[in-house]
Parts: structure tokens; C-alpha cells; sequence
């Protein structure tokens, strides 16, 4: 067959309307269609209208719960004794208890470092990640007392890749 024959031949199926299939078919295809059979081991509750009292209980129990909390909370304050509580004292004092006359602040890097992760589409990204030492004295020499404080720090930047 060559092209021309083709078109033919499908112009005259599409002029073609399908016959009816027999009926006993039918009823037959219809007979042998599976019933829906239940899982083994899986049991099927019958559905319930939800109760009023269970439904009022569920929002209730919460409420009165933290309305107890709140009334509990309320005679607790009303028996402390007058005034502030020892960790609510506040020590005055005529003069502060560090004047720091010399103050460094420093910081090092440590480490840097690149490296690649994948997003969860699975595109990849660069990080450019950086170490620190951050380090802060403060010095009272009225007192003779110094303070030092080192503290590290990590530093990840994103990175676009180059492509060529």
C-alpha cells in the first residue's frame, strides 16, 4: 500500500460508524467486573454522628484546663509577700563595677574553605564558608582586672557556579 492508499482507506474507516456490541456481551462484561473486596485485617467502623456532649467536652476540657492554670497563677501572686522577689532585687550601687579604660577587639580567621550541596531538586550550589575567632578584651587598670571573651564564628556565603 503507498500513501495515497493509506488516506483512503482511513477516510472510509472514519466515515464507518461502530456496531452496537451484543447485549448478552454486555451483561456478561458487567457480570465478570470485580467486587470490591476489603483489605484482610482491616475493619471498617460504622460511621457515627459526633455526639454533643463528647464535641462540647473536647472544646471545654482545654479551656477549663487553662482557666485553672490562670486562677492558680492569680492565688499564687496574691500570697508572695509585698515587695520584690530575691531574684527580682536590683543592687544599686554609686559607682559602676567595671570602667574599661582599654578595649581590644580582634578577630582571626581560622579556616576558609569551599563546598557543594545539592538542593532538593537536585541542582547543585557552592558555599563559600569562612572560620573566625572573634576576641574582645576589655581592661579596668584602676581595678587590675581584664576581661576576655573569645567566641567562635562560621560564615557561609552562597555562591553562583560559572558555567562556560
Amino acid at each position: 500500500m503507498n500513501d495515497r492508499e493509506h488516506e483512503l482507506f482511513e477516510a472510509e474507516l472514519r466515515r464507518l460508524k461502530p456496531a452496537e456490541p451484543p447485549e448478552e456481551f454486555m451483561a456478561r462484561l458487567a457480570a465478570a467486573q470485580p467486587m470490591p473486596r476489603m483489605q484482610p485485617g482491616v475493619r471498617s467502623w460504622p460511621v457515627r454522628q459526633p455526639n454533643f456532649w463528647r464535641v462540647l467536652l473536647r472544646w471545654l476540657a482545654p479551656a477549663m484546663a487553662g482557666a485553672a492554670m490562670v486562677a492558680a497563677l492569680l492565688v499564687w501572686q496574691m500570697h508572695q509577700p509585698e515587695g520584690r522577689s530575691p531574684s527580682q532585687t536590683v543592687i544599686a550601687s554609686a559607682k559602676p563595677a567595671l570602667k574599661a579604660d582599654n578595649v581590644e577587639i580582634d578577630r582571626q580567621l581560622v579556616a576558609a574553605f569551599d563546598t557543594v550541596a545539592r538542593m532538593p531538586g537536585g541542582e547543585p550550589v557552592r558555599f563559600r564558608c569562612r572560620e573566625w575567632m572573634d576576641n574582645v578584651v576589655l581592661r579596668d587598670s584602676a581595678q587590675g582586672v581584664e576581661v576576655e571573651q573569645r567566641t567562635p564564628r562560621l560564615e557561609v556565603v552562597p555562591v553562583g557556579f560559572e558555567t562556560y
